[in-house]
């Protein structure tokens, strides 16, 4: 074992191969083999291959952790979502750190909770974790606490918004047009001939604030007039699935109680959306004949639930997408917009 490192595995001594071992093999000094392994210019072709040979036959594993210290850099993305048990959001995460990964950086992922305060001490973390830029995700995290947090604690590295924006200088944001969505939801809606159209409402955040906005507008337009009977508050912040659905079955029965001639009805969410649906079919509305529903979230929830929902597509992969391709651009000297705005699409199924 002599020149090579150990360390002891589960009882076992297992020695590692060094960058010293590999300079010894190859009759070079070990800042040669350094040079080759972090792609530095100055080395004959002829030497370069010869160590790349004796790295992959040794099966060489630089200490990331070690080079993260000399080169001041830990290659580290921080990806905060609110609500890990959400598969909204755990997907967006999935197709930000596959594209991450792929560009050489691990990515470290916080489900914060609903609370500012909660997410202004995973802020901190991830200035204690020396991250290099930070992907937050979703408008929850679109709020003056964060924003001062962020200041504080995350100045000097790029930050991306999903669906949210914060006026930072190195905050960057993914919009995504939901309020046009949602106007073009009432419309189609109201193309049927339904007239008495009501909106089923999540928690406040600024995307379902822009959601709501989109409903009162595209009514407006529609020449359809706006009833605030007709628009329910789903009762609670559990935004996990179960209890997203059990909301939106409270706020479903509140409506049929309230609106009895209601003809369609707009849901903030997929997951409020299927809540409606159950209650409407227990109580003999045939959808859409009846009654229209629609959700927002293009999630695998409206694909499987009976009727099949209509819904807006927001653009989750797309979002995300995008949103690892500005952290890089700014990470790596590119230019790129503080703001782009990707428009949805409706997606019609059985019940409209």
């Amino acid at each position: 074992m002599q020149g090579k490192a150990s360390c002891r595995l589960h009882g076992k001594v297992v020695c590692k191969t060094t960058i010293y071992d590999i300079a010894k093999q190859a009759g070079v000094s070990a800042s040669t083999v350094s040079r080759v392994i972090n792609g530095k210019p100055g080395i004959k072709e002829s030497t370069r291959q010869k160590i790349k040979k004796l790295l992959e036959e040794n099966d060489y594993t630089p200490n990331v952790a070690a080079r993260g210290l000399v080169m001041q850099s830990t290659r580290f993305i921080g990806i905060l979502i609110e609500d890990i048990r959400v598969s909204h959001h755990t997907d967006s995460v999935y197709v930000i750190e596959q594209e991450m990964t792929d560009c050489g950086y691990a990515c470290i992922t916080f489900s914060t909770g609903p609370r500012d305060e909660q997410k202004v001490k995973y802020i901190e973390l991830l200035e204690q974790r020396r991250v290099e830029g930070a992907i937050l995700v979703g408008s929850m995290f679109a709020t003056e606490a964060v924003r001062q947090s962020i200041e504080k604690h995350l100045s000097g590295i790029p930050v991306v918004l999903v669906n949210g924006a914060l006026e930072l200088p190195n905050v960057y944001s993914i919009l995504i047009d939901e309020e046009r969505g949602t106007q073009d939801g009432v419309a189609y809606l109201a193309g049927q001939g339904r007239k008495h159209l009501a909106y089923i409402m999540d928690v406040a955040t600024p995307s379902n604030q822009r959601k709501l906005q989109g409903f009162r507008l595209g009514m407006m337009q529609c020449g359809l007039t706006v009833e605030e009977s007709y628009i329910i508050q789903a009762p609670g912040e559990d935004t996990n699935p179960s209890g997203a659905i059990g909301r939106g079955r409270v706020a479903a029965g509140q409506l049929l109680a309230k609106c009895p001639d209601v003809d369609a009805v707009l849901c903030a969410t997929d997951l409020l959306a299927v809540g409606c649906l159950q209650v409407l079919l227990e109580n003999g509305v045939a959808v859409p004949r009846q009654v229209a529903v629609m959700g927002v979230d293009n999630t695998l929830y409206g694909q499987i639930c009976t009727p099949t929902l209509s819904t807006m597509d927001n653009k989750l992969a797309e979002s995300s997408l995008n949103a690892a391709h500005v952290l890089l651009d700014v990470l790596e000297g590119r230019s790129t917009s503080h703001k782009i705005m990707l428009l949805t699409d409706l997606i019609l199924r059985q019940s409209t």
